[in-house]
């Protein structure tokens, strides 16, 4: 009975942590949110941030939600144009910069790109092809030492980091490249963990809407799941114990045709009971097209009753482990062996 009432709690948040998972990977690809905090992190690192609304990068949660997805757009726009045989040079000083710097690094990673909405699609860029790249705008503006100076004179905050890699290489070019490389990879890791910290609390929202959109109540599926198997075990036991055996059966198809409420007791899983409780739910017939149902006042009951809040929030704590953890247990559990 407790393995059943363990693997019903553990495939139904493993369900609704892939629910939520799958919204918020739609959410990130609809948006383009990862192009987005690439590019806002090169503006930032190659630009600096803008005079009149600061940096580009997000610099809180709200950013997350409501700049970077909708009111800002740090990516480059899209061209067709292969990557010039001639590359532009870095600009003068004095040179309004404010999208050169990103311009002519795009112009150089544009290979890899494809358009979206009538920006770049890129949401990353290898190690080796920046530091390429950044050796192409070394080329074109003389040597180092010269794309060095008028860093500096354009006050790009690339200047410093490759600064430090140019005299770490003690000028050797080859050394020079491979450092910016090497930088480069750092600076992906730590926008990773970055852009993971604030993915999580995306999720973390995406978890309060789905559960309160299931009005998923988590003690209160667990007691149904014990009574499902209170309901299997009389039934199996009417032929040895007689009449006392099914009175659970009797009082719950109580008024109802026998051999069809039986039925329907041990055939529908306590999950499908559960998620009848939602907003919208959908029912499949033995016979017929399925049906959507809104539930909307039964829905609202249940998320304004005090009751409930605690199983709500039992669901919402497990949503937050991830589906991944939950597919792990699921495998401890049921002995599934992981492909290698």
């Amino acid at each position: 009975m407790y393995v059943d009432l363990a693997l019903g709690l553990v495939v139904t948040f493993l369900l609704l942590s892939l629910l939520v998972s799958g919204l918020n990977e739609a959410f990130v690809r609809l948006l383009s949110i990862r192009s987005k905090f690439l590019w806002a992190y090169l503006r930032d690192t190659l630009d600096g941030a803008d005079d009149r609304t600061g940096a580009w990068l997000p610099a809180g949660v709200l950013d997350v939600f409501r700049v970077l997805p909708f009111l800002r757009d740090p990516r480059p726009r899209h061209s067709d144009r292969p990557a010039p045989a001639q590359p532009s040079a870095v600009p003068d000083p004095g040179e309004r910069a404010g999208d050169s710097m990103i311009n002519l690094l795009y112009e150089r990673v544009r290979e890899i790109d494809h358009g979206k909405r009538g920006r770049t699609s890129i949401s990353d860029i290898p190690p080796a092809r920046f530091a390429v790249a950044v050796m192409e705008l070394v080329t074109a503006g003389g040597d180092v030492d010269d794309f060095l100076t008028r860093l500096r004179q354009i006050d790009s905050p690339l200047y410093g980091p490759l600064k430090g890699v140019w005299e770490s290489a003690q000028r050797d070019l080859d050394r020079f490249t491979k450092g910016v490389e090497t930088w480069f990879d750092g600076e992906m890791q730590r926008l990773s963990t970055l852009y993971r910290r604030y993915v999580t609390w995306v999720v973390a929202v995406l978890g309060v809407v789905v559960t309160l959109l299931f009005s998923m109540d988590g003690l209160e599926y667990a007691k149904t799941l014990l009574r499902d198997n209170a309901y299997r075990a009389s039934v199996t036991a009417v032929a040895e114990a007689g009449p006392e055996a099914y009175a659970e059966l009797r009082a719950r198809c109580a008024g109802q045709e026998p051999v069809a409420c039986v039925t329907e007791t041990l055939s529908q899983p306590a999950l499908v009971g559960m998620l009848d409780q939602a907003l919208v739910s959908l029912s499949i017939p033995d016979q017929g097209a399925p049906s959507v149902h809104w539930n909307g006042g039964r829905w609202w009951d249940r998320v304004t009753t005090p009751a409930h809040w605690p199983g709500f929030l039992l669901t919402y704590v497990a949503l937050l482990f991830g589906a991944p953890f939950w597919w792990d247990v699921l495998r401890r559990i049921t002995g599934i062996k992981a492909k290698r």
